[in-house]
Formats: C-alpha cells, sequence, structure tokens
C-alpha cells in the first residue's frame, strides 16, 4: 500500500469523514464568533465574515453526513446503532440540522429585514456550538482519538 495512492486516499474506509469532519466545526464555530463579535461591535465587516463562514458550514456538512453514513457502513460495518454510535449520529444530525438553520436566519435576515438580525440567534448559536462541540467528542471516541474506539 502506497501513501499517496489514489485509491488509498479516496477508498480508505473512514479518511474522508474524519478529515472532511473539521471543516464545518471550525468554519460553524468561527462563524459564531464573528457574529457575536459584531453584535457586540456593531462592525458589519465581522457580520459578512460571520455569514460567509456560516453559508460555508452549512455547505460542508452535506459531504460530512454521507461521508459519516459511509464510514458507518464501511468501517463500522453496518454494526446496530447503540451507545456512543447511536448518540454521535443523532446529534450529528442535530448539529447538521442546527447549522442549517444558524445560516438560514442569518440569510433570511439578509433578504427580507435588510440585514437586521434578530436577537434571538444568539442563544440558538450558542447552542449549537455546544452540540457541535459534544457530537465532535462522541466521535473522537469512535475513532479512538478520545478513547478505545
Amino acid at each position: 500500500m502506497h501513501p499517496f495512492d489514489i485509491k488509498t486516499v479516496l477508498f480508505a474506509k473512514h479518511a474522508q469523514h474524519i478529515v472532511l469532519i473539521h471543516f464545518p466545526i471550525a468554519l460553524f464555530t468561527i462563524g459564531v464568533l464573528f457574529d457575536f463579535l459584531a453584535h457586540w461591535t456593531k462592525r458589519r465587516q465581522l457580520d459578512a465574515a460571520a455569514y460567509c463562514n456560516l453559508f460555508a458550514a452549512a455547505l460542508t456538512t452535506i459531504p460530512v453526513v454521507i461521508t459519516g453514513i459511509v464510514a458507518w457502513q464501511w468501517e463500522l460495518e453496518g454494526q446496530k446503532l447503540k451507545g456512543i454510535l447511536l448518540m454521535h449520529l443523532v446529534m450529528g444530525c442535530v448539529s447538521g440540522v442546527l447549522i442549517c438553520v444558524v445560516w438560514l436566519i442569518h440569510r433570511r435576515a439578509q433578504r427580507r429585514n435588510g440585514g437586521i438580525l434578530p436577537a434571538y440567534r444568539l442563544p440558538i448559536e450558542a447552542l449549537a456550538v455546544v452540540i457541535v462541540a459534544l457530537t465532535g467528542h462522541l466521535g473522537g471516541f469512535l475513532s479512538g482519538v478520545n478513547g478505545p474506539g
């Protein structure tokens, strides 16, 4: 097996999900940080940066969910959903939905309210960051990073 063989890279049983998952986590977390900073400082540039990061996070959740399901089927051989695997799957789906909802709140505000964002988004964003972090933590156990895998 050669480390730069394209088949090895593309068809590793779990590699794609583990590599791709970092993008929506980082983009969403930094997008929320930019949004909180924009809210407190009233700087439009931070608001624009938040929107771009949240959009990219929502976009990247699609391949992450797909590769997560593929990793479950290939690497874990479709084992029964229970325990940490079940919690990770459910929280991953909730995380993906919350990331998309947060971006849709921002998109709707841009289109309908002239960019004025509703205040209720901030607790939703904070909750979503916590759920995303917990989901990643559980995924670490499945991959063996946070303990036996």
